[in-house]
């Protein structure tokens, strides 16, 4: 496969999920975006590679970035956030912060988790619903994130992302225990 049918076919899954996600009707991301809806159709049958300035107009209409739609992972994303790469949004001399630690872009319902494992323990869990995001952060230890098969060490300190609706679990490899919050982002059921 070509680098530009790649990318036309990379277009046309992804136009689709986000239009999905938002819960977008042909006609209503025709009308957020300028778009026509007979262009749109084409997008996201991979039968036209539109212009650059039309993939902009999409992706504003959605409310993503432009690298989003073009993005042309197969699997499943999995996002390492190192604590050096964390936003510090304010802070005080007394102390007192916010940091952002990652984010994504999903809607629908929210859970917030906090987890420990104990040394040698681990948790794993079915497929959520396509379009599920699970973030998070380890505050003590290393988790061992399990994701569709394959396994990413994420030390005290980093965050997290991923797309959830494929296996995944959580393990505790090191010899103290894993401390983690993890939030865990829904789509709405259509």
């Amino acid at each position: 496969m070509s680098d530009l049918d790649q990318l036309t076919q990379s277009l046309a899954r992804n136009l689709k999920r986000w239009r999905g996600e938002r819960g977008f009707t042909l006609d209503a991301l025709a009308a957020r975006s300028g778009v026509s809806r007979g262009m749109i159709i084409q997008i996201e049958q991979a039968r036209t590679n539109p212009s650059v300035g039309t993939t902009v107009k999409l992706a504003d209409a959605l409310g993503v970035a432009i690298t989003t739609l073009l993005d042309h992972e197969q699997g499943p994303q999995v996002r390492l956030v190192p604590e050096s790469r964390a936003v510090r949004m304010w802070s005080t001399e007394a102390g007192s912060s916010t940091t952002l630690l990652v984010g994504a872009e999903a809607r629908g319902p929210l859970e917030l988790w906090t987890c420990r494992l104990m040394s040698g323990e681990g948790t794993t869990s079915d497929p959520h619903p396509e379009g599920t995001v699970e973030l998070l952060h380890v505050t003590e230890g290393e988790l061992t994130l399990l994701v569709d098969g394959l396994a990413h060490a994420v030390p005290a300190g980093t965050s997290a992302t991923f797309e959830a609706h494929v296996p995944h679990g959580y393990r505790n490899e090191g010899g103290e225990p894993t401390v983690f919050t993890m939030a865990v982002a829904i789509p709405p059921v259509r």
